[in-house]
Order: structure tokens, then C-alpha cells, then sequence
């Protein structure tokens, strides 16, 4: 579980730090990054998490470490959505990292209306009023949800922004999904059989929000 280090070839460009897997029960990421060697140039950083499933706390932990070594995290990469969802909560420029049909490696942050990877289906764009989208995985929308409109998965819903509309996770019956959002403010939500309105007041700033099952309720 090794940290890979690929420095910046010149001032204008990022070094490039990637993760080893998460093979090790309590080992945390920053762990990793201790690793560092000490004579990295100061500069930006993009940081590739691979599976690493982080939270916002993580992310502020690592922002830290590297600021600590005049070094400044500026984009964030990782195959996982949810991951990206706590990056870009503080304000993190991200890219989702998919695997294609040949096993390689390709960058979604660039306008591209649906890609599908496996059962993760991926919208880009504001879903209005009146609109509709549904997918027997997991869905991330990079986007808002506006009131009036309704997302509907078998597995989890990240939404990207701010989720105002409908959502129905783990439509299917799966208890364990999860609704998350930058701002979790919706009309409804739904966790396989069960329904809920969603919390009331303004959300604390730079805190991303989620919903789900405890004790099956």
C-alpha cells in the first residue's frame, strides 16, 4: 500500500500524488502522505485517492499535511463519487476516474451528458422541474436536483449539489443506500420502503450531507 510520487516537471505544472490501495484494516490516509520525501518543491497538488472512500474530514486532514510541506491540494481524483462529493465540498476541483471496457483508466471532468461504469450511472447537468431519472445502480448527478424534481436509484444517490427535489434511493428494497448532497434540502426523500421530509433550516457551510438507514429505520 505505497504512496506514488510523480513530481511536476516545471513551475506551472502539478506534482502528482496517488494512494495505494486500502488493503490494511486502520490504516489512514494521511499515514500515507507522511511518506513524502522531503525534498518535494513547494507547489500545487493533484491528488489521486483510487478507491479510498474519504471523508470530508480526510480531506481537511490531508489539505492540512500538505500545506504543513508548501504544498497546495488543488485537484482531487478518485474512482469513487462519494469521494469526490466531500472534496468538492471544500472547494476542491475534482475528476471521477472511471475504468472502461478495456480496463483502462479514463477522466470524466469535461461536459459529457451520461457515462456508465458498471452500475453507476453518471448525469451531468441540473435536473428542473418535471424531470425524471432513474437507474437500477447508484446515480451521481453533477448538478443540482430542483424542486418538482424526482431522482429514483436501486443503489445510492450522490447528488453533486444541491438536492431540492424528490429521491428515492435503493428503490429496489435495499435498506443499506445512501442519499448525499452538498445540500441536503429536499422534498422527499426515500430509502427503500421508507420516506422521510428532508431537514429543515440552512446547512452548515462546506458540509456536505447525507442520509440513510439506522437500525433499519
Amino acid at each position: 500500500m505505497d504512496l506514488q510520487l510523480h513530481q511536476a516537471p516545471g513551475p506551472a505544472w502539478p506534482h502528482r500524488i496517488r494512494l495505494g490501495h486500502p488493503l490494511e484494516p486502520g490504516t489512514f490516509p494521511h499515514e500515507l502522505l507522511e511518506g513524502l520525501p522531503e525534498d518535494v518543491p513547494v507547489g500545487p497538488v493533484e491528488l489521486d485517492a483510487g478507491e479510498w472512500s474519504l471523508t470530508l474530514t480526510d480531506w481537511e486532514g490531508l489539505r492540512n499535511l500538505l500545506n504543513q510541506r508548501g504544498l497546495q491540494l488543488e485537484r482531487a481524483r478518485s474512482s469513487r463519487p462519494e469521494t469526490l462529493v466531500s472534496a468538492a465540498a471544500l472547494g476542491i476541483s475534482t475528476a471521477l476516474c472511471l475504468v472502461n471496457a478495456e480496463g483502462r483508466h479514463e477522466t470524466v471532468d469535461r461536459p459529457n451528458p451520461v457515462v456508465s461504469r458498471q452500475r453507476l450511472l453518471v448525469h451531468r447537468g441540473t435536473l428542473r422541474s418535471g424531470d425524471h431519472i432513474s437507474h437500477g445502480g447508484s446515480l451521481l448527478v453533477l448538478g443540482d436536483v430542483n424542486p418538482g424534481a424526482h431522482a429514483r436509484a436501486g443503489g445510492d444517490i450522490l447528488v453533486w449539489g444541491r438536492l431540492r427535489g424528490f429521491a428515492h434511493a435503493g428503490a429496489d428494497g435495499w435498506g443499506e443506500a445512501r442519499i448525499a448532497a452538498l445540500q441536503l434540502r429536499p422534498q422527499q426523500l426515500r430509502i427503500a420502503g421508507h420516506v422521510a421530509l428532508g431537514p429543515e433550516g440552512a446547512p452548515e457551510a462546506g458540509m456536505a450531507e447525507e442520509a440513510h438507514l439506522c437500525s433499519g429505520v
